[in-house]
């Protein structure tokens, strides 16, 4: 197929670096991807940023934050049920509902009179985001080249994680504007002006339109249930590897992220405008480890580039919540780095390790369990703040866990990089 050079838009993305060569239809579809994302993240960070003002504002005890994030987090455990029909209708239709369904939840946040309506909305706000997010991934996969594929999901990943630096740039007005907080979650209804043009410019990924065309006219959809069983029956050690590795990745990840706002303010004394410059400046340069990540695993392979994300996670999260008035801008760039390149890659793998008629279902599961392994992470926050007396040290105690993930990649994980999908997990007759 054709190649073509990059479109506008990526000139006003310098950190994805230098770009591979891509077809029209990729970048198309990487943009639109892309832009839908960058708005799911936005919505998602606003929580995290403004978490200072919303517990003064609700009225919610310290001791209840850990609690009050898992519950909050539980929401994307149900994106499965969504995750489960773009394998039946297909992913182009299923990621536009999501889209609409995390945009008004978040905008109702905006509303929210209690503790109790903040989290029931922001419960459901997070079953669409983390559908959408997990769809986004399939897509990317399915559509690049094997060559491409790690840079692919990188930089989408990147372009996402950008809408968290437009969160930050807001949260630098948080208390300027009228109804603080509150304003900034009314902003993310900004995406129901472009569904429409989604609607008419996404396109279905090819190989599933393949799949739908090879499937029999006599095809059954199966319930949830049985799809998730024969997901892990066809491929028991392979499921069992990445849901052990995401797990144990992301009980440190999400409470390592979620409380790092926060522990700048309380602990180095910094302001929402400092937090905010951080993240925006800070940001832009972690969030390289997106396309860094992506690009070092297509040409040095998955399995190093995973293990050695993973292992710099854990000690920079360490460092950064233990340390005391040391470099924390530095640290927490680092952290963010190298948090976002570990997950890039186990994202990566979540896809590529199953078939086509699974893979939506395989990165809903891999969600699953990234989500649970988070709300346990947040709860055992919680939980050793009585015994430790601080959230911080809990959070350098998770962290610690994460040594763990290099040591189950290198020897559980297959190589997937430069392979094609076909060749990594065959299609098996009877799933089609």
């Amino acid at each position: 197929m054709p190649r073509q050079q990059p479109p506008r838009w990526y000139k006003l993305t310098w950190f994805l670096g230098r770009a591979p060569e891509l077809t029209p239809r990729q970048w198309r579809i990487l943009g639109l991807v892309a832009a839908v994302s960058f708005f799911e993240q936005y919505d998602m960070y606003l929580f995290s940023l403004n978490l200072l003002q919303i517990q003064a504002d609700l009225g919610i005890a310290e001791a209840d934050l850990g609690l009050l994030g898992s519950a909050v987090r539980a929401g994307a455990l149900f994106s499965i049920l969504i995750t489960v029909a773009a394998d039946r209708v297909g992913r182009r239709r299923v990621l536009l509902f999501t889209v609409l369904g995390y945009t008004l939840c978040t905008g109702a946040t905006a509303l929210a009179p209690n503790a109790e309506s903040f989290v029931a909305l922001q419960f459901l706000a997070r079953v669409f985001a983390a559908a959408e997010t997990l769809l986004a991934t399939v897509v990317i996969v399915e559509e690049f080249n094997p060559e491409h594929r790690g840079w692919g999901i990188g930089a989408a990943a990147a372009i996402q994680a950008s809408g968290a630096g437009f969160a930050s740039l807001m949260f630098g007005f948080v208390e300027i504007l009228p109804y603080g907080w509150r304003s900034l979650y009314a902003v993310g209804l900004m995406p129901l002006a472009l569904i429409a043009y989604w609607r008419r410019t996404l396109p279905e990924t090819e190989r599933f339109e393949r799949l739908q065309q090879a499937r029999d006219t006599g095809h059954r959809h199966t319930s949830l249930l049985h799809g998730v069983v024969a997901l892990v029956k066809d491929h028991p050690r392979r499921f069992t590897a990445l849901a052990l590795a995401v797990f144990v990745f992301s009980m440190a990840a999400s409470a390592a992220g979620f409380f790092a706002p926060k522990f700048l303010q309380d602990v180095h004394g910094w302001s929402p405008a400092q937090v905010a410059v951080l993240t925006f400046t800070g940001g832009a340069f972690a969030i390289i480890g997106n396309p860094a990540a992506g690009w070092l695993s297509d040409r040095f392979g998955r399995r190093p580039t995973t293990a050695l994300f993973s292992l710099g996670m854990c000690i920079a999260a360490v460092l950064f919540y233990s340390s005391l008035g040391i470099f924390p801008a530095l640290l927490w760039v680092a952290l963010i780095f190298t948090l976002m390149g570990s997950d890039v890659t186990l994202s990566t793998y979540g896809a590529e390790l199953f078939p086509t008629s699974q893979r939506s279902t395989a990165t809903g599961a891999r969600g699953f369990v990234a989500t649970l392994g988070g709300i346990i992470g947040l709860a055992t926050v919680s939980a050793l703040f009585g015994i430790l007396g601080s959230n911080w040290a809990a959070i350098s105690v998770l962290a610690g866990l994460v040594v763990l993930v290099p040591v189950i990649v290198l020897t559980l994980f297959p190589e997937t990089a430069g392979r094609a999908l076909e060749e990594i997990a065959p299609e098996r007759d009877d799933r089609v």
